[in-house]
């Protein structure tokens, strides 16, 4: 039991290591956004985030329910 959990604690350790290294060693020690309105290869594909295309769909039928 103490072993499983001793494992698991080194685990997250790694990670929260290679997590320090990419914020120290980035120029301004931030992580991108992973936020699919900011992504410009998904613009260029015209992919936008769930709520903007359900608010652009609904705009476009004639028998959406409007939003107050």
């Amino acid at each position: 039991m103490i072993e499983t959990l001793l494992i698991t604690a080194l685990i997250i350790a790694i990670g929260m290591a290679f997590l320090l290294v990419k914020v120290f060693f980035k120029p301004n020690g931030e992580f991108s956004s992973q936020h699919i309105h900011d992504s410009q290869a998904m613009k260029d594909r015209g992919i936008h985030c769930v709520m903007d295309q359900d608010r652009e769909m609904r705009r476009k039928s004639k028998f959406a329910v409007s939003e107050k």
